[in-house]
């Protein structure tokens, strides 16, 4: 994959689109979470959904770099 990525006449940096994948698979996650209650396990849901993204993004952007 390309670090840039032409759209019209606009670069747009090839992180971008693993950051609104990574955005997406976050939020089925935090459905299939939410939907069998497993937040009750986790002390801080918040700080829990961050650090979700963050492992996914970081894991997803390895895959470009």
């Amino acid at each position: 994959m390309p670090r840039e990525i032409a759209f019209g006449d606009a670069l747009i940096p090839g992180l971008l689109v693993w950051f609104v994948v990574s955005l997406g698979l976050l939020l089925l996650i935090d459905v299939v979470i939410g939907r069998f209650g497993l937040y009750r396990f986790v002390w801080h849901p918040s700080l829990f959904r961050i650090a979700l993204f963050v492992c996914i993004f970081g894991s997803l952007a390895l895959l470009l770099y």
